[in-house]
């Protein structure tokens, strides 16, 4: 839905040109009207998707609308900041709202208690981007094949105990702009030998840069052939996080929850067995994801979902206002490590 045209809704008051200086100063005007003209539908209002509303409504979009049908519970309520300590039993979404609004006014933001699963596909075509946090792999895939259709940027993410990540698919031909340090050309009458002639990079001037990614659907990342000599002689360089989202992912589509700590001992041992079965179906040894992983994938830790919120935020800011290069299509964060990588699964 957005290209380098401008949207008509896009006039950036006085009031809004104070509130938004400092990042019309970082990625320019015509960034900001793109982004000030975007709306955005945000699925799951735990601790991840409190950090990814608070990073959007600040950074300035049109319209953001909050999406959760669950309700408050003592765990959800520590793992994110938008809720009040007195809403357990309260919808997730509409506990969020105050506290949300207040960030930014100029920004609509909406709370959405229904199913995520119910909605019908129009309901999903009103917004420019996606953002499911939370949800089963059916309905990650099911919403993004049918925002690509439409050209809507799609974004996934979930926290996972110490281990989170982000997927992103922009679409086909995804256009943005980058700032490059503009490179002088030596004056033709310059004759002091070949280092005057060579070109110079001038750091002090900047120019902007149009250039085009191409992602692909989520469908076809989960589904790498790993058989193929290509895919195996890269197994030793791809992120043990990888496979672990397919387990975990997994154990949310047989069992319609995440692993839970009241039943450590239960949930560990069929994670175990999970991870087996589908790394063995995926044709790739089971001792690349440690036993050990089930010690640390339990629950939300507010640390790892402010730094993959942060992340995934600012991915959707980029997205929107089409400046910077996207990520290209996950991010991975091992919070154990302190450290998170970029990789790319899918067709090239």
């Amino acid at each position: 839905m957005i290209d380098m045209i401008e949207k008509e809704d896009n006039v950036i008051s006085e009031e809004e040109a104070a509130q938004y200086d400092r990042q019309i100063r970082l990625w320019g005007l015509e960034a900001q009207k793109r982004l000030r003209g975007s709306r955005v539908l945000l699925v799951g209002l735990r601790g991840l998707g409190a950090e990814v509303a608070k990073n959007l409504i600040l950074a300035g979009v049109k319209g953001l609308t909050l999406l959760d049908h669950e309700q408050v519970t003592e765990e959800s309520r520590r793992a994110q900041f938008l809720i009040p300590v007195d809403a357990d039993g309260q919808n997730q979404a509409q506990a969020s709202l105050e506290r949300a609004q207040f960030l930014n006014p100029m920004v609509e933001v909406k709370a959405d208690t229904d199913q995520v699963e119910s909605k019908s596909d129009d309901f999903f075509l009103q917004f420019d981007a996606v953002c499911l946090t939370g949800c089963s792999r059916d309905l990650m895939v099911r919403v993004d094949q049918l925002c690509a259709s439409k050209n809507i940027k799609v974004f996934c993410g979930d926290i996972f105990g110490y281990h989170g990540y982000m997927f992103s698919d922009l679409g086909q031909e995804h256009h943005y702009v980058e700032e490059k340090a503009k490179v002088v050309k030596p004056s033709e009458q310059a004759n002091d030998g070949p280092e005057v002639k060579k070109p110079k990079i001038d750091l002090n001037e900047t120019t902007m840069v149009k250039k085009t990614a191409s992602f692909c659907s989520l469908k076809e990342a989960l589904e790498i052939d790993w058989t193929s000599d290509d895919s195996k002689a890269r197994l030793k360089r791809t992120p043990p996080e990888y496979f672990l989202l397919q387990v975990l992912l997994k154990f949310r589509t047989d069992k319609g929850r995440n692993p839970d700590p009241c039943s450590f001992a239960e949930d560990s041992l069929l994670l175990l067995q999970i991870r087996d079965d589908v790394l063995e179906a995926m044709g790739v040894n089971p001792e690349l994801l440690p036993d050990s992983f089930v010690s640390y994938c339990f629950s939300e830790m507010a640390p790892v979902c402010a730094v993959v919120g942060g992340v995934l935020g600012q991915e959707i800011v980029k997205a929107l206002s089409q400046r910077d290069a996207p990520h290209r299509n996950f991010f991975f964060f091992d919070g154990l490590k302190g450290s998170g990588v970029v990789d790319y699964f899918g067709a090239k």
